[in-house]
């Protein structure tokens, strides 16, 4: 489990990035995602940027039926909505297209022009009002995160989702050891990454197939696997397919042995000196 704020969630969540965006494809995503709940999914991320609000109107309409307390609901807003009035806006339009008086994590998608103490101001100022439980970031690496902290109130952040995974481990070097300093929980997107779209040849690999292999999963499971490892990283795949769903799920029960994550570090080490952050 994973603690995001004061509440303990299933480690792998739904990504909804590009669903949403073709018709004929919604009936499949609905029953996606209505599957991940219904097994035990709570969190599902989206944002206002993800076809424009087409994926939060794909998701309101899926989670119609279910208790709203029994889903985790995480949205993102454009940087250049980081300042009143267009940051309530977006909180609103957020909102409605979701069908729900409150997102349980609010974040800023990535660094903004807006000075961050106002941005913070307004988003505290949405908890208190409860259309908000809790605020955090995207897309910030370690002196963002540092001066987040050092502003009044940046205290309350609660989370921040970067590309984390396998392939994509930059992260390891400063800004994850820093986060778990400060109890700074990371939301990892593209955590299969995106199989091998990105020219890291990821699922030919001969030793992630024999691990596979040992666990009776799949390449991408072990990815997975990898990935949540350590109790305060939550993973977000994307997925559309309610079997794809249900291997997601299954990944969180799979151990890693020491032996397989030295094998896995051979493969893909760790980063030695600090790298620009990895952006999708």
């Amino acid at each position: 489990m994973v603690q995001l704020g004061k509440k303990e969630l299933f480690p792998i969540g739904m990504g909804t990035w590009h669903m949403g965006d073709y018709p004929e494809k919604r009936k499949q995503e609905i029953e996606a995602l209505r599957y991940g709940m219904e097994n035990g999914i709570e969190v599902i991320d989206t944002a206002e940027m993800y076809g424009e609000g087409n994926s939060e109107n794909l998701i309101g309409e899926a989670i119609q039926d279910v208790k709203r307390e029994d889903i985790y609901l995480i949205s993102k807003f454009y940087p250049f909505h980081a300042q009143e009035p267009d940051l309530e806006r977006s909180l609103e339009n957020s909102l409605k297209r979701l069908g729900t008086d409150y997102l349980d994590l609010y974040l800023l998608h990535w660094k903004s022009s807006t000075p961050l103490e106002e941005t913070i101001e307004s988003l505290e100022k949405y908890v208190k009002d409860g259309r908000i439980r809790a605020w955090g970031v995207s897309n910030f690496d370690t002196k963002d995160v540092e001066e987040m902290r050092q502003t009044a109130g940046g205290e309350n952040g609660t989370a921040n989702q970067v590309l984390y995974n396998i392939a994509s481990r930059g992260i390891e070097y400063g800004l994850l050891p820093m986060q778990r300093e400060k109890g700074l929980p990371t939301i990892a997107y593209s955590p299969t990454a995106q199989g091998d779209t990105r020219g890291d040849k990821i699922t030919s690999n001969k030793v992630l197939q024999k691990i596979a292999k040992h666990h009776d999963a799949t390449v991408f499971q072990v990815m997975l696997a990898w990935t949540i490892r350590h109790d305060d990283v939550l993973a977000i795949p994307q997925s559309s397919d309610k079997k794809h769903i249900q291997e997601n799920i299954d990944a969180a029960s799979i151990k890693l042995s020491e032996e397989e994550l030295q094998l896995i570090e051979k493969e893909f080490p760790a980063p030695k000196r600090k790298m620009p952050l990895d952006i999708i």
